[in-house]
């Protein structure tokens, strides 16, 4: 396993720790046996987000597919674990404001 690889997998770990009711969904997407089902489901979610001017399709769609089709396609492994690890870091950074913001209000 590459160093990109593992970065990915942890990647995937993380989310999983940040958000535990996706456990089970994205532990059982990332199995080889699903393939024939993730790689479609990533091809729409891409294809939806670039509808994201309609209500229910969003941009929301297009980094969901992203990450799905990167689980079959090692070259985008390594942009993806990049943009997971920035959009957590921001989010991070929000919410430290936010608390901050809120703490000082009241």
């Amino acid at each position: 396993m590459t160093r990109k690889d593992r970065r990915f997998q942890r990647q995937f770990q993380a989310l999983e720790r940040l958000i535990p009711p996706l456990r089970g969904p994205m532990s059982t997407l990332r199995r080889d046996s699903w393939f024939p089902i993730r790689f479609p489901v990533a091809l729409l979610l891409i294809f939806g987000g670039l509808f994201a001017f309609l209500p229910v399709l969003g941009i929301w769609m297009l980094p969901l597919g992203l990450l799905l089709l990167a689980v079959d396609l090692p070259v985008l492994r390594g942009p993806i674990s990049v943009m997971i690890i920035r959009g957590r870091r921001v989010t991070k950074r929000w919410l430290r404001r936010w608390r901050a913001w809120r703490k000082s209000r009241g």
